[in-house]
This record gives C-alpha cells, sequence and structure tokens, in this order.
C-alpha cells in the first residue's frame, strides 16, 4: 500500500505548523549575538501572556521534567513536608522528584481518572501544617483528569503559608490559564504539547512570593537555578547556551497565539474535547474521565473493551498512519488517550474518529459506521462554528 504520512494524535509531541517548522530552520546566529537579544525580548514580550502574569517566563533549555525539578530544587530543602496530588503517572514523577532530593512528602492519592476533591485538601492542609510546597498537576496527561487548580490555588491561599506548585506541561496554552489572578506560585509547561514545538523547552513562572521563598532557600543547584536565569532574562539573555533554533520557533508560536487569539484558542480546545467525547460516547466506548467538569481539553482517554487497546492502536497505525497514545503504568494496554492540542483543529478530529469507528469494527466492535463521526459533527454545527 502507498506510504502514508504519520497522523500524530498523541498528547505529545505533538504536530509542528510549517511556518513554526520553518522558523526553526532559519540561519543560526550566536547566542550571545545582538540577533539572540532581539530574539529573547520578543518572547518576553509574549510568553508572559500564555500563563496569565506579568512576571517574567523562564526559558530553559530542557524537557518539562527539568521544570518539575527546578520548581523542586529552588523552592523547598531536604527535609521540608510537601503535599503531592498523585492521580497519574505525572503527579507520580512529582513525588518521585520530591522523594530523590528527601523532602517529606505527604500523599493526596487518587484512583486514575479521579479528580482532586477540595475537602480532601483542607484535610489535608489541617493534618500537616507545616507543608511549605503542595504540587500538583493541571491535566494528569495519563488519565486526561483536568484538575480545578483555580478552586485548590484559592484553598491553600487561604489555609495555609504554602507554595502553589503546578505543572501545567499539557496545559498551558490551550486551556484557560491565569496565574497572578489565581494565586499560582510556581507554573510550568513544556514545548511539546500546546506549543506546537518538539521537545526541548521548559518554561517555569514565579509569582513574588516563590521568589522570595526560593532567595532564602538552601538546597545546593546549579544549572537549574531559576533565579539565576531571570536574572539574565531580564537583560533579554540566557546563563548559559539556550536552544535558538526552538526559540526561533517559539517566537513564529507566539505570532500565531496572537493571531487566533487566546479565547478562540481555548474555544477551539473545548470544542474538539466535546467532539471526541460525545463521538465516544455514541459509539459506547467508556471515558476514563465519566464528569465531563474534569475532563481535558487537550487530551481524551477511553477504555477498550477486552483489552484490545493496544490491538486498536497498532491497526490503526499500520493502515492508517493514525497514532494514538496507550496507557501508562497500571493502565498499560487498557486504555487510548487521544491527544486534540496545539495544531489540531475540528477537521483533524472528524479525520481520526472517522479511522477509529474502522478500526473499532477491524477489532471485533460492534458499531453503526458513521454514528461516532455524525454525533462530533453535530457538536461542532451546534456550537455555531
Amino acid at each position: 500500500m502507498f506510504n502514508h504520512p504519520e497522523l500524530l494524535r498523541i498528547p505529545g509531541p505533538t504536530p509542528i505548523p510549517p511556518q513554526v517548522q520553518q522558523a526553526m530552520n532559519e540561519v543560526m546566529f550566536g547566542h550571545r549575538s545582538e540577533d539572540a537579544k532581539n530574539l529573547l525580548q520578543e518572547i518576553r514580550d509574549s510568553l508572559p501572556k500564555i500563563f496569565g502574569t506579568t512576571e517574567e517566563v523562564i526559558v530553559l533549555s530542557g524537557s518539562g521534567t527539568s521544570a518539575l525539578e527546578a520548581a523542586v530544587v529552588n523552592s523547598v530543602s531536604e527535609g521540608d513536608e510537601v503535599l503531592v496530588v498523585v492521580s497519574g503517572a505525572f503527579g507520580k514523577r512529582f513525588a518521585q522528584i520530591c522523594e530523590t532530593f528527601n523532602l517529606r512528602v505527604h500523599y493526596l492519592t487518587y484512583e486514575w481518572g479521579e479528580a482532586v476533591q477540595l475537602d480532601d485538601v483542607v484535610k489535608m492542609l489541617k493534618k500537616y501544617p507545616n507543608i511549605k510546597a503542595v504540587f500538583t498537576t493541571y491535566c494528569e496527561t495519563s488519565t486526561s483528569v483536568l484538575h480545578p487548580i483555580r478552586e485548590i490555588s484559592e484553598l491553600i491561599q487561604q489555609k495555609s503559608d504554602a507554595l502553589m506548585i503546578v505543572d501545567g506541561v499539557s496545559a498551558v496554552g490551550a486551556v484557560e490559564t491565569k496565574m497572578d489572578e489565581w494565586n499560582i506560585d510556581i507554573l510550568i509547561s513544556g514545548s511539546q504539547k500546546a506549543f506546537m514545538l518538539p521537545p526541548g523547552l521548559s518554561f517555569v513562572a514565579l509569582s513574588k512570593k516563590a521568589q522570595r521563598q526560593i532567595k532564602t532557600n538552601k538546597q545546593p543547584h546549579f544549572y537549574l537555578d531559576v533565579l539565576k536565569h531571570k536574572t539574565a532574562l531580564e537583560s533579554s539573555s540566557t546563563p548559559y547556551t539556550p536552544a535558538l533554533s526552538l526559540l526561533m520557533g517559539l517566537r513564529q508560536v507566539l505570532v500565531m497565539f496572537k493571531e487566533e487569539g487566546l479565547e478562540n484558542i481555548y474555544k477551539r480546545h473545548l470544542l474538539m474535547k466535546d467532539m471526541v467525547r460525545s463521538a465516544l460516547r455514541a459509539l459506547h466506548i467508556p471515558l476514563l474521565v465519566t464528569d465531563d467538569k474534569y475532563a481535558s481539553p487537550t487530551v481524551t482517554a477511553a477504555r477498550i473493551p477486552n483489552d484490545q487497546a493496544d490491538e486498536l492502536r497498532s491497526i490503526l497505525q499500520e493502515q492508517f498512519g493514525l497514532i494514538f497514545a496507550g496507557g501508562q503504568q497500571k493502565l498499560k494496554g487498557e486504555i487510548i488517550r487521544i491527544g486534540h492540542m496545539g495544531y489540531c483543529t475540528p477537521a483533524h478530529i472528524l479525520q481520526l474518529l472517522s479511522l477509529l469507528e474502522i478500526g473499532l469494527k477491524k477489532i471485533g466492535y460492534d458499531i453503526t459506521l458513521g454514528s461516532g463521526v455524525a454525533t462530533a459533527q453535530d457538536v461542532y454545527i451546534s456550537g455555531g462554528w
């Protein structure tokens, strides 16, 4: 059969727009040149708006996990008490980083697919009054849960002096984010999700409160010293060699964000979420996150009956080049995860749903072809688009 291009629909890395790819192929220049300074200045002017902050957003050359580690080592020290929300693989990763640096970790644990309940946060803060930081994810990518970050942050501000530290890697740039208004202290993201770039950049935004705590923190760190990066950035520079090609791509992404408008970006992602979830329900495919209130606009996880998730994924990739993600850790082999963020439109959603229906037929699942697609079409039309 004719070799088809890959249709990458996983929750990261995500497809790269042609204009961003072109920007990353521009002629290289020195990282201490005037061109580099101008590049960083343009990024400084635009990037904070995506985070909903007036503070600088530090750009690290490293994956999202480097920013998670940076948040830990800069804000707390060995022996400090912290609270970590664990409802999937990435909450667990935050906890593992904290354990690595010998913090006293208290866990707020949920079944994979469940969201944080605010009463539980209150109970934990009362039980452990010396907690110095609360770590959680905005979108738990492994389960497609969207935690109520605004409400959690408000509780923490009311009930304790702890820092609110959020992994927003698969949310920022696609889901409404207002760091300053919501009193988030450290907000993290990465390049390979809604920012439509290859892996290799991560972002860290710090509140004034976080900066004060970081200045008094004794935990050793060098490359991930966020205040060192912030000081350099204030002069449109970096303390170490940056990933210039990715920064050139980031500048183009920020232009695209401005052209579409953040509110329209958020609406597009909500629409794609509704199209996918409605179609899966029409096909009688169980959703891992059952409550729409906590369903992520960037990724949808669904259980495939009879543990045929990997077989379905294999058929779709081999016959159509369509790539979904599978389950991680305890959900391995049980679910598919459909990425719908960044360089993704309702047209892409209708395409992947059509191919998904064929794949379901091929694994023996009893569906009426076209029923999921038709439902998604109705969602699109009723949404006024």
